[in-house]
């Protein structure tokens, strides 16, 4: 019998999305075959903490984490696998405690989702699910994000960048810029944060001092966003250096806009899968999904949104999500299944990518000595 691969999942994390990784990852924990995988759970508390043991997302889901075992990923490509951390009489010390194949996050957000992650990940020169460091760290910021899409010629709706520095020194100025170059409503985000979480729909001045301070809470840099008459378009794609993308769907939300509590908590939104759009506008968002990906060196997969102006017929890039929603219901998995590949099937698959994507890298010089 072949051996099986070793696979820590980790889940929790750092971000403000640190319940909505929970939800992923019971999940994929729900889909890998244990006959086929060895799986690990690793989950990381509030405080950046990361805990294994038995049933270590029940432990996190009921707050009793006080029975699992700190662990560590060291950035020493030559000590392989994940430490225990433990307590001597000498002080800490690491001891081994198993090998890993391929590390499977699903942290949404910051310190999972934005290359920070992915920057241990390289320096211990391991297999992992997902974007690299630059596919992260360029799909997590949105203004960046915007900048690339420019570059490539991909349309993205007109923003203003803030500062949380320049908002406390004059916020009168903030809003008299914004004002001016946008007109209302517009959408107030932290530049880094999925979810929706920190988002807001202004309609006047004091809608927008109220959602640029509620924006500032989850980042330093605050996006504000000119706001259209739209439908709400995503496209699933998967792949390294060819990727492929889905089939559209479209979200309806009940509320104004697809909130945390309407993708999370409201189950009256609504998703129609395929979406209801001329053959010609699918397609040529599936050629933008795949661009997009391609521009920010993008891996493994991620959700491409769009936003379809119900006026003019156009359509903008939205952001690209280099860690979507990952649970049953998620956008990313069932556009994929309506294409004819199960949950189950995206999990092994992506697990595939994540190897080839290490073999490719393994296929690089590091040192250079020089002409001879």
């Amino acid at each position: 019998m072949t051996e099986k691969l070793k696979v820590a999942v980790l889940f929790g994390g750092r971000s403000g999305e640190h319940a909505v990784s929970r939800m992923s990852a019971r999940a994929v924990f729900a889909a890998l075959d244990v006959d086929k995988y060895d799986v690990i759970e690793i989950g990381i508390t509030h405080e950046g903490i990361w805990l294994a043991g038995e049933r270590v997302l029940d432990a996190f889901v009921a707050e009793k984490t006080s029975r699992l075992t700190p662990v560590t990923l060291l950035p020493d490509p030559n000590r392989r696998g994940l430490y225990l951390i433990k307590n001597t009489p000498h002080g800490e010390q690491f001891e081994h405690f198993t090998d890993v194949d391929v590390y499977f996050p699903i942290l949404h957000g910051t310190f999972g989702e934005d290359g920070t992650l992915q920057g241990l990940f390289e320096m211990a020169n391991v297999a992992y699910v997902g974007a690299g460091v630059l596919g992260s760290s360029v799909g997590m910021d949105k203004a960046v994000f915007k900048a690339v899409m420019r570059a490539n010629n991909i349309p993205v709706v007109d923003e203003v960048l803030s500062l949380r520095s320049d908002l406390h020194k004059n916020m009168d100025a903030i809003l008299d810029q914004v004002e001016t170059s946008l007109a209302y409503p517009v959408f107030v985000k932290p530049a880094n944060m999925g979810s929706s979480v920190g988002v807001s729909k202004c309609y006047n001045r004091a809608d927008l001092l109220e959602g640029l301070l509620h924006a500032a809470q989850f980042d330093r840099r605050i996006l504000i966003e000119r706001g259209i008459n739209a439908r709400e378009i995503e496209i699933s794609v998967l792949g390294n250096d060819h990727p492929q993308a889905s089939i559209p769907g479209e979200i309806r939300p009940e509320a104004d806009f697809y909130s945390y509590d309407a993708k999370y908590h409201d189950d009256r939104s609504q998703a129609f899968i395929p979406a209801d759009i001329p053959a010609e506008t699918a397609e040529m968002m599936r050629s933008t999904a795949v661009r997009a990906y391609q521009a920010i060196d993008c891996a493994g997969m991620a959700r491409v949104d769009f936003l379809l102006d119900k006026d003019s017929g156009e359509f903008y890039l939205n952001e690209v999500n280099t860690l979507p929603g990952f649970t049953q219901i998620s956008m990313y998995p069932k556009l994929w299944e309506a294409c004819g590949m199960s949950y189950a099937d995206i999990c092994n698959r992506l697990i595939e990518l994540a190897v080839e994507r290490r073999s490719e890298r393994d296929q690089t010089q590091w040192r250079y000595e020089g002409e001879r």
